[in-house]
């Protein structure tokens, strides 16, 4: 694959930025492989994403930020359909309004109508349209089975979901009894995704990706703390909390993987990036004002741009190499490289053990809500 752009911005300065914790206390520092990704050159652009004619994706998170970029080079690249998921029908659709103006910049699309009160003039019903709203509240799990029961509704195919949407430290406390980061990062994309599978494999080849990041190496010792992960006594800092959903986005995706490697549902994780958007404009909140400030400051320097953090995504959803390579179960960082995270995640254990506490979690909060995909 021939590279595309040097990766200085959103590379070194980064690295040096955010993650000088990892430096010390992590692994990633020691691998060449990481030096080379950092260093090197781009091994994926949105010029290369293939031709996506008729297929179908979801997004979740697409109103906004790499979810947003993710959406638009899908669209652009002749995805039939592309749900944004999100909490916020007008968010989305503002979003939307923006994909489409940006389709009509790239000559792709005829500019959208508009009546006098901003609304778009549809000539066609609102499920016909390319891109479309789909209600997800990750942080409700009925509501994300809801959502995937809404969907599944349409008869449609499902080629490639993008688990992208999440929170960084902004939010602290619980959520239906859920540490927070535990319950919008990983139990609310567990309970979207599972009701899916079975859709994911009537419609293969296809693509699961799961983003995670590179803050997965300063979790809590043993990866996941299983038997305090919802007590709102722990007093761990919100960073390692974080660091621990983002643990638990690699193991789903590597229980995941395993069990579908009959089919051709080829399901990875990414680190995007550190990019420059909102998921962390909180952290002055659960740190200091003045750390904060400082920290926005230089990520607003050294950050990727929302552009480029959208590459790794969107080369495990698209990129022939995927499937060509059998790619099941991996990690990726920015941009396109294939990297190891802690040698501890791929132990099936602890793999699996996350598996059963989320499905038995995730079963005790629909207990009694009727039909629950997960034992069905």
């Amino acid at each position: 694959m021939e590279p595309t752009q040097l990766h200085y911005r959103g590379g070194f300065g980064w690295f040096l930025l955010t993650h000088f914790h990892q430096f010390i206390h992590g692994h990633s520092w020691s691998s060449p492989s990481f030096w080379k990704s950092v260093l090197g050159k781009d091994r994926f652009s949105a010029n290369e994403i293939p031709d996506l004619t008729g297929k179908v994706a979801i997004v979740t998170g697409a109103n906004k930020g790499i979810g947003y970029h993710t959406a638009l080079e899908l669209a652009s690249h002749g995805c039939s359909k592309v749900f944004l998921a999100c909490r916020s029908r007008e968010r989305a659709m503002a979003a939307i309004k923006s994909i489409k103006q940006e389709l009509w910049l790239r000559g792709l699309a005829p500019l959208p109508n508009y009546d006098d009160d901003g609304r778009e003039i549809q000539d066609t019903d609102e499920d016909q349209q390319q891109l479309q709203f789909l209600e997800l509240d990750l942080a409700d799990i009925r509501q994300c089975q809801d959502a995937a029961k809404t969907f599944l509704a349409k008869g449609l195919p499902l080629h490639i979901l993008i688990n992208n949407a999440g929170i960084g430290t902004e939010r602290t406390g619980l959520i239906d009894g859920i540490e927070c980061h535990m319950a919008v990062n990983h139990f609310g994309p567990f309970a979207f995704t599972l009701p899916l599978v079975d859709r994911l494999i009537e419609s293969q080849p296809s693509r699961v990706v799961i983003v995670s990041s590179i803050a997965h190496e300063c979790s809590v010792k043993g990866g996941i703390n299983f038997e305090r992960m919802n007590d709102p006594t722990l007093t761990d800092n919100h960073y390692v909390k974080y660091a621990q959903s983002k643990t638990a986005n690699i193991l789903f995706a590597k229980a995941l993987a395993r069990r579908l490697v009959g089919h051709k549902v080829y399901v990875n994780a990414v680190h995007p990036g550190v990019v420059d958007t909102a998921i962390f404009d909180h952290i002055g909140a659960v740190t200091s004002p003045t750390f904060g400030r400082i920290f926005l400051k230089l990520n607003r320097l050294c950050a990727m741009t929302a552009e480029r953090g959208a590459l790794t995504q969107l080369y495990c959803a698209t990129s022939p190499e995927i499937e060509g390579e059998n790619f099941r179960g991996q990690w990726f960082i920015p941009i396109g490289y294939r990297h190891s995270p802690k040698k501890q995640l791929d132990r099936h254990e602890l793999q699996d053990r996350l598996w059963e506490y989320s499905e038995q979690l995730v079963a005790s909060r629909l207990a009694n809500d009727g039909k629950n995909f997960l034992t069905q």
